[in-house]
């Protein structure tokens, strides 16, 4: 079996969407001074690669343990926008040119190239492309059962469209999973079982998990 990462790492004070609390992880004991090493976890529950339910939108949406873990685990379907300009909104004509396959109950991901520049600056923070709410409608009415990009917020950072796109997409009981990494060799991997288990909280509107494709 092969695992393949599609994970970004969660790094002390690293990059992370710049309206959450930064991200700290202090080490309050170690072996010199205490015989053992344990750290402290503080960041939003939305940090790193993670998932989004319905809860993180919607007042009354469904959380992430409302989900059955089978639905974190099948088929994904790549949208290859690799090369795709800073800003651009991703509708359904960028859709159609690069998923021509069968999409309904698929995990569709959206590869932009952006978990490349993923870094503490403006451009990642605010000029990433993003599924516009044309190209969320397109795939709720493929019937996927999941997408994913990139980034930080399948949405971008600007609203209307942020929040929008996230509305069709949750609206429709449409999980999420933002702030993916296309490492060299994913083509290859892509054939295998994606997965991206939640960690399990809860009542929670998301959390990190790891996403990978899996190869027999």
């Amino acid at each position: 079996m092969r695992i393949f990462d599609l994970s970004q790492p969660v790094t002390h004070r690293g990059p992370n969407c710049p309206v959450h609390p930064p991200i700290e992880l202090p080490r309050i004991a170690d072996h010199p001074t205490d015989g053992w090493r344990m750290e402290v976890l503080h960041f939003a529950s939305h940090t790193g690669t993670h998932l989004d339910a319905p809860l993180h939108k919607l007042a009354n949406g469904a959380s992430i343990d409302a989900f059955p873990l089978e639905a974190f685990a099948g088929r994904a379907v790549v949208a290859d926008l690799d090369g795709i300009e800073a800003g651009h909104p991703i509708g359904p004509e960028d859709l159609e040119t690069t998923l021509t396959s069968d999409l309904e109950d698929s995990i569709v991901l959206l590869n932009t190239g952006w978990g490349h520049r993923r870094e503490k600056s403006e451009e990642w923070h605010y000029r990433s492309p993003y599924l516009s709410p044309a190209g969320a409608e397109w795939l709720v009415a493929k019937k996927i059962r999941a997408v994913g990009i990139d980034h930080y917020s399948i949405g971008g950072s600007c609203d209307p469209d942020n929040t929008r796109t996230h509305e069709i997409i949750l609206g429709a009981g449409i999980w999420v999973v933002e702030d993916l990494c296309f490492r060299d060799g994913w083509r290859e991997a892509a054939s295998g079982t994606f997965q991206a288990l939640p960690l399990s909280f809860p009542g929670f509107s998301g959390t990190p998990c790891r996403a990978v494709f899996i190869n027999d």
